[in-house]
């Protein structure tokens, strides 16, 4: 049994690790000024993460090791808001905007200019989420206004809102706010999606609202969510009169907010476009100013790190907007001012399938030339067959176009009431449109597939891929050349690039007589290739450089993995029945195998990886690097296996560490999540024994 004083010292010890974790947690996520680096912060939480495994019972719902994500639900709760959640009316246009004001001056009886907040119309999921006595006790979605759905399973995981708040805070207090993917983070979790061969997401709000609405917790803890808050539900004596003192008080109780200025110096500030820790909420006086603010918000919008379709003006005085009150299911204290949309009207006049370099089929609308946001939009990719049997484009269909994002065109709806008849759905073909091969939906995943490796769509990609750095490292065989080269049919497989001659080389446009020598020579000195290597330079679905290399040391000869079943390699450590899956059927198939006999009759010489057998520094370690780091993260992947190490490409539960540089992003949370230990660079080198 634990003496009095022991247990007392370990309380002391576990309430100023979460003080301290939760001070970092605001000033990286809120304030996005962090005072220690990702690795000293990782040594307070795995200590906290200790004691509490040591004692139990100090762990309490607000530990910050509580926020990866319970136990899945069952369903959500349906709560009643204390005061409904309503929404805004909207405004297009500056008329609009001197109309609203007009409104409002009327029924105030005023002449004299207006005090107006002007914030960011957010392009997220609304949110309320509810203090009682300093703690979050619940977190409620917007619903029909009345009635929202409890989700504080999945809210309390975002780390910029606080678990507890100050004592200052009053006994009830409802925050409402809006929660966002930002852009950056958002395209880092789409490339986690194509990694793990999962769907991508459209856009950061689809993201964000899946996120918020999953029964599994740990799904919402995964992803790169964040809250910003900008107004109160029903509160118990909240002490504040206008919204830029409710702003105020937001900062004060650690919740985090756009920052805000008078309007002068936010216009100031914004000039010469949007700079990182900018203000970008206004006090504006007269409507002018508020005019001038919406204005020059569109004009930056792109420039922003999260989405938003608009502003929001509204009255600051907090006993003004009770005089003016509501006008049907809106407050008339408040615009919504929507920015024009950057969509348009065109007629999809075909769909095409086209080739990917894994074989995926991906159906693309061919459409009418139309200008959407500055740019004339001709394509647009309907994804897969799932996606396009959701909004049922068909050719013929008129369809609202825009640039999700602000850059990739997608279909946003179809114009039904302008559909011709006798127009049919459309449907992803049984055989590859390229090679006659049979496309095959694999079950569990989304994207149709051509099954020929020697598909012709998938040739130039292909090409690129095998004679890439990490495989084949085939130096001066460019891009350009190796399209150009499968163009003049002078390349038709991996294996022509060992019988191509400096003649046939000339005979390219723009190709000099030492550019072809170059080429040559590179292609000579490829010949003789580790095992690992050649393995990934097949480019066999789910198999990576890392994978190559585990293959390699396992099987120690490309015969040897040639004859494996099964059976053999899922003893293979980091080999699924995915992985042993798409190995068989590539390894299996007759013409990969005369691929490889081609291969090996030109010159291409394979031996075992050097460093396989040797116990060395990192022998056995799992360290999966993310975000920038002091040199490039080839030469430290390099360095990593070299020392017996293997460095994947995502983090997962057989990961040893994290080497995190800075703006290190989804891959950070994921090692967090797994309790993976985080390496700096120092701690890294240290590691390395350098």
């Amino acid at each position: 049994m634990l003496s009095w004083a022991r247990m007392s010292k370990a309380k002391n010890r576990h309430n100023q690790l979460q003080q301290e974790i939760r001070e970092h947690d605001y000033k990286y996520h809120v304030l996005d000024q962090p005072s220690l680096s990702d690795f000293a912060y990782d040594q307070l939480f795995a200590e906290l993460k200790v004691l509490e495994a040591k004692h139990p019972e100090l762990i309490t719902p607000e530990s910050p090791t509580q926020r990866v994500g319970g136990q899945p639900l069952g369903s959500f709760a349906k709560i009643p808001h204390r005061k409904p959640m309503l929404s805004l009316a909207n405004t297009f246009s500056v008329e609009d905007l001197r109309d609203f004001d007009q409104r409002v001056k009327k029924v105030l009886e005023r002449d004299a200019d207006l005090s107006y907040f002007c914030e960011l119309k957010l392009d997220g999921l609304a949110i309320e989420v509810i203090y009682e006595n300093g703690k979050m006790t619940g977190a409620l979605t917007r619903g029909d206004g009345s009635v929202g759905e409890n989700v504080l399973s999945n809210v309390r995981t975002i780390r910029s809102l606080p678990l507890n708040l100050p004592v200052t805070a009053p006994a009830l207090l409802e925050v409402r706010g809006e929660v966002l993917i930002y852009k950056k983070e958002f395209a880092h979790l789409n490339e986690s999606q194509q990694e793990s061969g999962e769907a991508t997401f459209a856009n950061p709000r689809n993201a964000a609202a899946g996120a918020i609405r999953q029964l599994d917790p740990r799904i919402s803890a995964a992803r790169p969510l964040k809250v910003l808050c900008y107004s109160p539900g029903w509160s118990e004596d909240l002490p504040v009169r206008t919204q830029t003192e409710w702003f105020d008080f937001l900062n004060a109780h650690g919740l985090p907010c756009l920052k805000y200025a008078e309007w002068p110096v936010v216009q100031k500030g914004l000039k010469k476009g949007y700079k990182k820790g900018l203000p970008l909420a206004a006090l504006c006086q007269g409507i002018d100013a508020a005019i001038a603010y919406y204005e020059t918000i569109q004009n930056i919008r792109h420039q922003l790190p999260f989405d938003i379709d608009g502003v929001v003006i509204k009255i600051n005085s907090y006993s003004l907007q009770e005089t003016l009150g509501m006008v049907a299911r809106s407050p008339r204290w408040a615009t919504a001012a929507k920015f024009k949309p950057e969509q348009g009207l065109t007629v999809v006049t075909g769909i095409q399938v086209q080739v990917g370099r894994t074989g995926a089929l991906t159906p693309v609308a061919v459409m009418a030339p139309v200008k959407v946001g500055g740019v004339t939009i001709v394509n647009a990719t309907l994804h897969n067959q799932s996606e396009l049997d959701r909004k049922d484009v068909r050719v013929g269909d008129t369809v609202v176009i825009q640039r999700a994002g602000d850059v990739i065109p997608e279909i946003v709806e179809v114009v039904l009431a302008k559909r011709p008849a006798h127009t049919s759905k459309f449907k992803l073909p049984a055989k590859c449109p390229a090679c006659g091969n049979a496309a095959v939906l694999i079950e569990g995943e989304v994207v149709t597939r051509c099954v020929n490796p020697l598909c012709p769509a998938v040739l130039d990609e292909s090409l690129k891929h095998f004679a890439s750095r990490r495989a084949m490292n085939i130096e001066d065989l460019g891009d350009k050349i190796i399209e150009q080269l499968t163009k003049a049919k002078l390349v038709n497989c991996f294996s022509d690039l060992y019988r191509l001659t400096k003649d046939e080389l000339l005979t390219l446009e723009r190709q000099g007589e030492k550019s072809a020598q170059n080429i040559i020579e590179s292609i000579n000195h490829s010949r003789n290739v580790s095992l690992g290597r050649f393995i990934y330079a097949l480019g066999i679905r789910f198999v990576g450089e890392q994978t190559g290399k585990t293959l390699a040391q396992h099987f120690k000869t490309l015969d040897g993995l040639l004859a494996a079943n099964e059976e053999e390699l899922l003893q293979v450590e980091d080999i699924g029945p995915k992985i042993a899956a798409s190995l068989l059927d590539r390894l299996q198939s007759s013409e990969l195998r005369a691929e490889i006999k081609r291969l090996l009759k030109s010159g291409v010489t394979i031996a075992l990886d050097k460093n396989s057998n040797i116990a060395q520094a990192l022998q056995g370690l799992s360290i999966v690097i993310t975000g920038t780091l002091p040199r490039p993260r080839d030469e430290i992947k390099d360095q990593i296996i070299a020392l017996g190490g293997k460095s994947p490409g995502s983090v997962g539960k057989s990961t040893d560490y994290l080497l995190a540089g800075s703006d290190a992003g989804l891959k950070l949370a994921k090692a967090e999540e797994f309790g993976v230990k985080i390496l700096d660079w120092e701690g890294f080198q240290k590691l390395a024994g350098s």
